[in-house]
């Protein structure tokens, strides 16, 4: 295969970020697409005079092609990924890979019907520096049976933020006015199941509910403001983790804990890590508590420092780049089945809160039985751009929606009617 893979671009809002790190890799971005004229003009400023525009999907799939960035709205990746899939196209989808559990159930199966299609769940949190620190200590083995571990993704926003709502929240039926907090969960459980090595089976979850202030010019239908979503695992270990949490301070948090101790980063410290161990089981050349700084110790580190994300954009697409060239599928947790649970997770951890937190077991769609209990199951929390109604509540608080002044701000706020 050649060295410049050729790559398409779905969704040019975070897709173009995600694109210069591909160029960064060796890639040639050769078409984008987006039905959004205002975000396609901008990303055409950021592209070679060569690339070819597109406003419509069934287009842009017939360029000429070798990899696709999905990065269109959040729960809309599973029908596009199987485009492609028919196309031979390799597929780097950003964010949850399924936004219903039937989408998993034709992913996988549209998936094992093709031969040396790569995918990949374009998640780069596990790439952060503290959180390859993590798997790097965990794979010493000094931390014992690991038994337990945290991830936070923690992003509150101000509600009057209009920027925000101008370029992530443009009309009412807007994803992000309908997101359940465990749905935004690839940034915390991603991280905690590529140290661990373990995969969920088992999901519960509770909200709380705080809602937005009602001077505040707002769509959006869900007042939570973080679901806690606890996982048993397939090794008997336990995850906690949030979806995107709006809780206390901003921060990316985790914490990993075995038998004879734990490694965590340290909240609002930057790169800052803590280990410690057991005061009767020190490794030779550590200290009980240990503080220290979090290194790259990567060969393309000076690359890394320009990426975004705190270079995990740039390691995440060098990842998938090195799997299309050896035709190889990526290891766990980026790898189709596990991106179907990490969506099961979010998707039956809302339903468990739904539910008062009854556990719900999650399946593996490497099984056909598995598939066929969920293969019709089509329950949503969002609008689709085919404009279908949502056929769940986003919220604890069911009933729960913006106020018709709310709204109007809002509607003032963008210039609709």
């Amino acid at each position: 295969m050649s060295k410049n893979l050729k790559v398409g671009v779905f969704g040019v809002g975070r897709g173009m970020d995600l694109a210069n790190n591909f160029k960064l890799n060796n890639c040639e971005i050769v078409a984008i697409c987006d039905f959004n004229e205002d975000r396609l003009q901008k990303a055409i400023e950021r592209c070679d005079k060569d690339v070819a525009v597109y406003r419509d999907f069934d287009s842009f799939i017939e360029h000429e092609m070798d990899i696709c960035i999905l990065a269109n709205f959040f729960h809309e990746h599973a029908p596009y990924a199987i485009r492609c899939f028919e196309k031979g196209i390799h597929v780097y989808s950003e964010c949850i890979s399924n936004g219903t559990m039937a989408e998993g159930v034709e992913l996988v199966r549209a998936f094992e019907k093709t031969e040396n299609v790569i995918y990949m769940l374009a998640e780069n949190y596990p790439q952060m520096i503290f959180n390859r620190e993590m798997q790097n200590t965990v794979k010493t083995g000094t931390l014992g049976k690991i038994l337990y571990a945290e991830g936070e993704y923690n992003h509150p926003g101000s509600p009057y933020d209009v920027d925000f709502l101008k370029t992530y929240t443009y009309y009412p039926h807007h994803w992000r006015n309908f997101g359940p907090r465990s749905y935004y969960i690839t940034h915390s459980l991603g991280p905690v199941m590529k140290a661990t090595g373990a995969t969920p089976k088992q999901v519960s979850c509770l909200n709380a509910f705080s809602p937005i202030p009602e001077s505040a010019p707002t769509a959006n239908h869900n007042g939570d403001k973080v679901s806690i979503i606890t996982t048993q695992n397939d090794d008997g270990s336990i995850f906690r983790v949030v979806g995107c949490g709006a809780f206390g301070a901003h921060h990316n948090a985790y914490r990993i804990c075995g038998t004879k101790g734990q490694i965590e980063n340290l909240r609002g410290m930057g790169d800052k890590m803590m280990l410690r161990y057991n005061g009767w089981e020190i490794p030779e050349g550590k200290e009980e508590i240990n503080f220290y700084d979090a290194k790259w110790n990567d060969k393309d580190e000076e690359l890394i420092k320009t990426a975004g994300h705190g270079g995990s954009d740039f390691l995440t697409a060098r990842i998938f780049v090195e799997a299309v060239k050896a035709n190889k599928q990526p290891e766990f947790p980026f790898d189709i089945y596990s991106a179907t649970v990490m969506s099961s997770v979010a998707i039956l951890g809302h339903r468990s809160m739904l539910d008062g937190g009854k556990p719900y077991e999650i399946p593996d769609f490497r099984k056909e039985e598995d598939r066929v209990k969920w293969e019709n199951d089509r329950l949503t929390p969002y609008w689709s751009t085919d404009g279908k109604a949502p056929t769940l509540p986003c919220c604890s608080v069911t009933d729960y929606k913006p106020t018709d002044e709310q709204i109007k701000g809002y509607k003032e706020l963008l210039g609709i009617e």
